[in-house]
């Protein structure tokens, strides 16, 4: 069973053979009720039309669960301006942590396909409840540090704080907002789901492609050390060096998760998408780094996110998002 595809000017994909099958499971969250720009609930639609247009197979051979999103608050007024739709996002939070605890209790690899990165705290929630006792490393690969909370946020769009909410972390030395009880509330519940609190050290995260984060976040990334990979360093040093630096780096850890934001790649490519900056990674980089990194025994789930078609033309980002989850997961199935 091959999941191969030629596109113009690459090179054609290995095959898979049944007798190297691993169990992956596809959890597909097309929730975009943490983002600020409209259209990335459409994003998972976005990259099965791209295989198909590759005439691949891949979404056929995976068990696969879509979870129900609370999208209809968009429609309705906001009621937590420093954390907009926070209680659909812990409703999401519910859902997401128990669907990939469950995986991973059955002995599944989960590939999450979400569409914006405020479930990437609800992923990290279901990993850590079902290795309650594991000490979870993150590669956080995006434009952004999405360690903003509450007290702290300029735009109240919660996928810019799934990462404080993992660490556990108000960071009120740098708060600016009072927070209502109730957003208080949700807050909290966020960061302490599954009553494990936090769900990852902040020394044990590693940003690869950072380059557009406020005084705020940069406080946080300080305070712990936390490690910062530039898109040059990749450039410098390429995918290889990258991958066994940040293993090593991660090495006190026993699982490891990888979140692909698409806007870490550079913004001439990244069109698609709600945030693009400038200055990142080309998509050979981004293919590489992840494929690389998928194929060290302790990475237990990948995450790819952020895909947004309306803002797109001729669905590239999503193309290019299909490209790298493919490759990624024939390497998970070599190995």
């Amino acid at each position: 069973m091959g999941f191969n595809f030629v596109r113009s000017g690459s090179l054609p994909r290995p095959s898979i053979t049944n007798s190297s099958m691993k169990n992956i499971k596809l959890i597909e969250v097309p929730s975009e009720i943490g983002a600020g720009t409209r259209g990335a609930s459409l994003g998972i639609e976005a990259i099965r039309i791209a295989a198909l247009d590759f005439m691949s197979n891949f979404f056929i051979h995976f068990p696969s669960e879509r979870i129900p999103t609370e999208n209809k608050l968009l429609f309705e007024p906001i009621e937590s301006p420093y954390a907009k739709r926070i209680k659909g996002i812990a409703t999401m939070y519910e859902r997401v942590s128990k669907a990939v605890n469950d995986s991973v209790r059955n002995n599944f690899f989960p590939v999450v396909l979400s569409g914006d990165h405020s479930i990437a705290g609800a992923t990290l929630a279901g990993l850590r409840m079902s290795k309650p006792k594991s000490r979870i490393g993150v590669i956080w690969i995006d434009a952004h540090a999405d360690l903003h909370t509450p007290y702290t946020t300029p735009s109240g769009n919660v996928h810019g704080m799934s990462l404080a909410a993992s660490i556990g972390e108000d960071n009120m030395d740098c708060a600016v907002h009072e927070l209502d009880a109730e957003t208080s509330k949700y807050w909290n519940y966020l960061k302490s789901i599954g009553k494990i609190e936090p769900k990852v050290r902040p020394e044990d995260v590693v940003f690869i492609s950072l380059r557009d984060f406020e005084k705020e976040e940069r406080a946080l990334i300080e305070k712990y050390g936390m490690r910062v990979v530039s898109t040059k360093e990749v450039r410098n040093k390429g995918a290889e060096n990258v991958v066994r630096s940040v293993t090593r780096y991660l090495s006190e850890c026993t699982d490891i998760y990888v979140s692909f934001d698409v806007d870490s790649l550079d913004s001439s490519i990244s069109k698609g998408t709600g945030t693009p900056v400038s200055n990142g990674l080309r998509e050979r980089e981004a293919e590489d780094l992840i494929s690389k990194f998928m194929m060290h025994r302790k990475v237990c789930c990948l995450e790819i996110t952020e895909v947004n078609p309306t803002l797109d033309k001729e669905n590239l980002m999503a193309e290019i998002a299909f490209n790298i989850l493919q490759r990624s997961v024939n390497v998970l199935l070599m190995n």
